[in-house]
């Protein structure tokens, strides 16, 4: 796992192995699952990381949300790279 502080768009991600993204069909919304804990996630998260698959890049998963959303990529961008680095330190994600 890479521990740059820094994540490039070339970078791919991953969830690692004993993290599962996951419905909360109890609560109503979609939790992310790791050993002893579970991240609660807003509909923004929820899109980034349903397409994180460990193949996609970072700028590809930012492409796919700047078409699906009509958004600027430049500030999509911004974005998902600080959520993707904080769930980094969480242990919750992986560079391949």
């Amino acid at each position: 796992m890479t521990t740059s502080p820094e994540l490039q768009p070339t970078d791919t991600v991953r969830i690692p192995r004993g993290v599962r993204l996951r419905e909360d069909k109890a609560r109503g919304g979609w939790v992310l699952l790791a050993p002893e804990r579970v991240f609660q996630l807003d509909p923004i998260a929820r899109e980034v990381l349903t397409r994180v698959d460990g193949e996609r890049t970072i700028a590809d998963i930012v492409d796919d949300l700047a078409a699906a959303f009509d958004a600027p990529r430049e500030r999509i961008l911004t974005d998902v790279r600080a959520m993707l680095l904080d769930l980094m330190t969480k242990n919750v994600l992986e560079v391949v």
